[in-house]
């Protein structure tokens, strides 16, 4: 309950009007259906103004925060695309078997589950990294790479065996390039959900490059953690194919034409007779344009906007603001009983004094004096050894749950944003 009043107090004023627009269909279908229709929570939207801040990546920050970033920017790629005059459809996906083991048409998110048995942490199929790692090592400086097709009867000859042993003890020296371009684009196009989960192909008919970009920077924050991982994975990959295209003959558009229909499953136009070629055609075009501007533009894909960041920032302290009772009865107890802490505290927080924390540091704490200058990197610095891993500093708490600072980031900007977050030193 206080998630979605937070959620809701946080939108900008054209998202409002399409929650409003969505809030009046779904009563009305509530109405017909005889179902009691749901609260009017039109009152509670307000306004907010976006901070500019260092850049954030979805890997800097917590499951929490990233639950959030995605609710936000469902509502806004809606809004994005209702003030461009795009309509969008709700599309349920087709239903199909899937399979629990093997390697082909199974979904990411079981492979993962088994492959987290041996390999903890991982976020790739291993199968999909083992292809990748082939193609690496052996053909990025072939012509033809990912165009040139194999044997039909090796690639099933292959298929079968990875799925009979689910990769495990499978003899990838047996594997050529050729077969390894094969099976990942074999893999990709029998996932039984498309890659690009949420991705319209009908994005490419924005007018604008750069509403192109924004939407879709847009709908890879909205991926499941899984399929935005793997497709991270594939672009960087992708990106080293068209970087030896001087040996591999194969230029941006030329991968782009030839990965497009794999990320972009066409299963609703199979069973459609009426689908005009021409159609399918400028679908096909405009999905390889699609992936083109992903493969160049794949950085700033994984970027969180900054007025997405300061959205989730208001959440997070409207969430706070509600939490009563219990919770604030025992802050209430423990500022009485650390009275003269604090105090030294506040004072160190009005001074421009922040205390970083390193638990895992011989040095476990240090006062720092912020000025316009200090950035993050020049506090990792300062718990910097030899014998040390790479540090990182991270804002914790306040509001935002965790985030990993850019080691550029300027802290007395983080500092104002966000006063009352502890500073961890951690790898």
């Amino acid at each position: 309950m206080f998630f979605t009043e937070a959620l809701l107090s946080t939108l900008t004023q054209q998202q409002v009007a399409t929650v409003k627009r969505r809030l009046d269909n779904y009563n009305e279908t509530l109405k017909k259906t005889n179902r009691q229709p749901i609260r009017d929570v039109r009152d509670i939207f307000t306004e907010f103004g976006p901070v500019s801040q260092c850049l954030t990546s979805l890997d800097d920050l917590s499951s929490a925060d990233l639950t959030r970033i995605g609710f936000i920017s469902h509502i806004e790629l809606s809004t994005f695309l209702l003030t461009l005059g795009f309509q969008t459809k709700r599309t349920r996906p087709p239903r199909c078997r899937t399979r629990d083991s093997g390697v082909f048409g199974v979904p990411l998110k079981t492979l993962l589950e088994n492959d987290r048995k041996k390999f903890p942490g991982v976020k790739v199929p291993i199968v999909f990294q083992k292809l990748l790692c082939v193609l690496e090592q052996t053909g990025l400086q072939t012509e033809g790479i990912l165009r040139v097709p194999g044997s039909a009867a090796r690639l099933k000859h292959l298929r079968k065996e990875l799925d009979r042993c689910s990769g495990s003890g499978f003899d990838w020296s047996e594997v050529r390039q050729v077969d390894a371009a094969g099976l990942l684009k074999l893999f990709i196009r029998e996932l039984p959900t498309a890659l690009l989960t949420h991705t319209h192909l009908n994005t490419y008919r924005l007018s604008s490059l750069v509403h192109q970009v924004q939407a879709l920077q847009l709908l890879t924050l909205l991926l499941p953690e899984e399929h935005r991982d793997t497709l991270r994975a594939l672009l960087d990959f992708l990106c080293k194919v068209v970087s030896h295209q001087d040996q591999n003959r194969m230029s941006l558009w030329n991968v782009s034409m030839v990965m497009a229909p794999n990320l972009f499953a066409h299963r609703t136009h199979r069973n459609k007779r009426s689908c005009a070629k021409q159609q399918e055609m400028e679908e096909a075009v405009g999905g390889a344009h699609l992936v083109q501007l992903m493969i160049v533009h794949k950085d700033l894909l994984w970027t969180v906007p900054s007025f997405l960041l300061a959205q989730v920032r208001q959440m997070n302290q409207v969430s706070n603001q509600r939490q009563g009772g219990l919770a604030r009865t025992k802050r209430r107890l423990l500022r009485r009983k650390n009275e003269n802490h604090d105090r030294d505290q506040i004072t160190e927080l009005c001074a421009g004094v922040i205390r970083v924390h390193a638990p895992l540091h011989s040095k476990v704490s240090m006062a720092i004096q912020l000025d316009r200058q200090t950035r993050a990197k020049d506090v990792t610095a300062r718990f910097w050894c030899e014998d040390s891993p790479d540090l990182s500093l991270f804002e914790v708490g306040g509001n935002i749950c965790e985030r990993r600072l850019h080691p550029d980031c300027f802290l007395l900007d983080v500092y104002r944003v966000n006063p009352h977050c502890d500073w961890l030193i951690k790898p």
